[in-house]
């Protein structure tokens, strides 16, 4: 993964040369932003690969930022890991219902980032390979090799993380998965969020289905499986 881009929007200075510090002893390339408009705009222009975000920012605040990347087609599918002072359940909650895919609260440890930031891109790269072409469920389309959804030939915009919840349900229809065994799908093996954070995701990826959000189903007492057939 050397080479690979990442944008850093933070204002402490400690933490931005900290975290450049020890990405570039990664390999990785480094470009970093102390406000949120600026951040937002090189976001915008320069595609990276993935940003690191901080929540409170000066001017335009992460949870903005986030929000406005995850709605504009050109940038929906960069990954996003949220950085953050905060440990509250509603904090974490609220950035992925904005569409990061990550979060990381401070203060962190350096290798501990650099793992979710490997784990991040390794699902990234996963979900443009073309290990199935299509998936159909009805009118429901997933090309997994352009990491595209339509209904009824409709795009529908999801974020990395709810594209792969989407995936991994599917792909097994009747099987009921657990929230642990979804984290587990979702990060890799890394529990870094919490069963609430998956009841956000799922909840999110039902409003955008649609009419197909309902083949979603919860079972009680144990987590998520979608329907055999539609």
């Amino acid at each position: 993964m050397s080479g690979k881009k990442i944008l850093l929007i933070e204002d402490e200075q400690d933490i931005v040369e900290l975290v450049t510090y020890n990405l570039h002893r990664e390999g990785f390339e480094v470009v970093s932003s102390r406000s949120g408009e600026d951040g937002l705009k090189k976001a915008q222009t320069m595609k990276p690969d993935l940003v690191l975000l901080d929540i409170m920012l000066p001017g335009v605040n992460g949870l903005d930022i986030c929000r406005t990347l995850k709605g504009e087609n050109t940038t929906d599918q960069i990954p996003i890991i949220m950085l953050t002072a905060r440990n509250e359940d509603i904090d974490v909650v609220t950035g992925l219902e904005v569409g990061a895919d990550d979060y990381v609260t401070k203060p962190f440890s350096p290798r501990i980032l650099i793992a979710r930031i490997r784990a991040m891109l390794r699902r990234s790269e996963n979900g443009n390979k073309k290990e199935t072409p299509l998936i159909t469920f009805g009118d429901m389309a997933i090309d997994r090799g352009r990491h595209t959804v339509t209904i009824k030939n409709k795009p529908i915009q999801l974020t990395l993380t709810e594209f792969q919840l989407l995936l991994v349900l599917i792909k097994r229809r009747g099987w009921v998965f657990d929230r642990s065994q979804l984290i587990d799908e979702l990060r890799d093996g890394h529990h870094v969020i919490t069963d609430r954070a998956i009841d956000v995701q799922v909840a999110n990826l039902r409003k955008k289905l649609g009419e197909y959000g309902r083949y979603i189903e919860t079972v009680r007492g144990i987590g998520y499986r979608m329907q055999e057939t539609p």
